[in-house]
């Protein structure tokens, strides 16, 4: 379990393709999220959650399977990219953000930045069949970060980002084009899905 605040930003450092539709990257963590490390611990990479195999100091070992290669943009990483980090969540611990699974459910670009001095907010093109659960003020993952929906309109949805979220994680480097796991609010797809389930049932009748 994850919360969506992301600790820090860690370097792709080395990646060993053993096949092709299996790899394992490893990834230079910042000193402050190397303590306490153990194999099988989990760690979000843009929000996936991925198992540590091996590590050495604060160089962590990684396997992706097919599956992660494809449905996230984990498959599209290159040495020196750097990806947001979130260590599994304690029990006791602070919940800044939401509760999240570090499972990705979609990948969307980036469609349009809007820059001030102070502000930004990004826009992103709303995958179709997610359409339901993407709702204003509502909550979404983009990147492992846990962000307040903006608006939704004609096919797109918008974060505001604030300087801390821009300093603290990769958005403050992305563009237009790069494209971004998406995890939805579960408890909001819960909901969406049990009241059409319901109405579904009750038109049957």
């Amino acid at each position: 379990m994850f919360t969506g605040i992301v600790q820090g930003m860690g370097e792709l450092i080395a990646i060993n393709q053993k096949s092709d539709d299996f790899r394992s990257h490893t990834v230079a963590l910042p000193p402050h999220m190397a303590h306490d490390l153990q194999v099988g611990a989990s760690i979000a990479h843009n929000g996936c959650c991925l198992t540590i195999t091996e590590f050495d100091g604060n160089h962590v070992a990684f396997d992706l399977m097919a599956e992660t290669l494809a449905k996230t943009n984990l498959g599209s990483l290159k040495i020196g990219d750097k990806v947001n980090l979130e260590r599994a969540a304690r029990f006791g611990d602070e919940i800044g953000g939401h509760v999240m699974s570090g499972h990705i459910i979609a990948q969307t670009p980036i469609t349009h930045i809007e820059r001030s001095q102070h502000n930004c907010t990004i826009w992103f093109r709303l995958p179709e069949h997610l359409q339901a659960y993407v709702l204003p003020k509502g909550f979404v993952g983009l990147d492992g970060c846990s962000l307040t929906i903006g608006e939704v309109a004609n096919g797109q949805f918008n974060v505001h980002l604030i300087p801390e979220t821009l300093n603290r994680t990769l958005f403050g480097s992305r563009q237009v084009g790069d494209v971004i796991n998406v995890e939805i609010d579960p408890q909001t797809q819960a909901i969406v899905d049990t009241v059409a389930r319901v109405l579904a049932q009750h038109s049957a009748k």
